[in-house]
């Protein structure tokens, strides 16, 4: 599995083109590292929220062996969107200010069709199991998130899942819940060897991989965030995902597919 790193930063320079397809406007922007990147705004939709779901699991599957593309923190400065003409995304620009985060763009990637590509089972498997731990409600048949590039299997946009935050009311409620969402996982049908991702991932996702994981957050993105403290809220997160842990959370997945098949 790859070893976990502690993420690099790097400052945008120039807006390429937005992203019209998300929801949010994400965009193409290039950095002061040379490379190009997909930028999720912290002034978008859900804001800071879909950042921290988008590292944690991201990092998450990182962690597990999936494909994903690097993850950076990506600092724009206010001065940034003044030339732009396009008005809603001069505002998304000067609302996004200071640090946001951002993708390695993978060029000439194209997105996953069920109905083109073949995926093994495990591999299946492993992605339905992942999402069934962070509660990724979007890796469905309309939105797949993931990109054939090279002729491997990418994860991509994971700021969606762990929807628990935006109502933290109920956060240890939600963390033991079974997730019927998985219903309409896109690669549910092809996830046959669930039992074995699952015996395989626990070993991985230790605590302390999780603490590693949840330590990058940054602080201004924790405060805030809800009524408790910077580090209170980091600690939602990793009590969120140990008790996710706890529970057998792949039944549910293995019931919607008998049902699905």
């Amino acid at each position: 599995m790859e070893q976990q790193k502690n993420l690099r930063q790097v400052d945008i320079i120039r807006y390429v083109t937005p992203l019209r397809e998300g929801g949010s406007l994400p965009a193409i922007v290039e950095a002061d590292d040379g490379f190009l990147y997909v930028l999720k705004f912290r002034g978008a939709g859900q804001g800071i929220k879909a950042l921290i779901a988008e590292l944690i699991g991201g990092e998450i599957a990182r962690a597990l062996g999936l494909k994903v593309p690097e993850i950076v923190f990506a600092t724009v400065d206010p001065a940034f969107g003044r030339t732009e003409p396009d008005e809603e995304i001069q505002d998304l620009l000067k609302a996004s200010e200071g640090l946001n985060l951002a993708l390695h763009y993978l060029s000439g990637a194209i997105t996953f069709d069920p109905s083109v590509s073949r995926i093994e089972s495990l591999l299946a498997s492993q992605i339905v199991w992942l999402d069934s731990l962070i509660t990724n409600v979007d890796r469905t048949a309309r939105n797949t998130n993931m990109l054939m590039w090279y002729k491997e299997l990418w994860l991509i946009d994971h700021g969606a899942a762990l929807y628990f935050h935006h109502n933290w009311d109920n956060w240890e409620e939600q963390s033991k819940r079974p997730f019927a969402l998985i219903k309409d996982h896109v690669l549910l049908p092809w996830a046959s060897e669930l039992e074995k991702a699952d015996q395989a991932f626990r070993s991985i996702l230790t605590a302390d991989r999780i603490d590693q994981i949840l330590s990058q957050i940054p602080v201004e993105w924790l405060a805030g965030l809800s009524p408790l403290s910077v580090e209170e809220n980091r600690a939602v997160y990793k009590q969120f995902l140990v008790n996710r842990l706890s529970v057998n959370f792949i039944k549910e997945a293995q019931h919607a597919r008998e049902a699905l098949i």
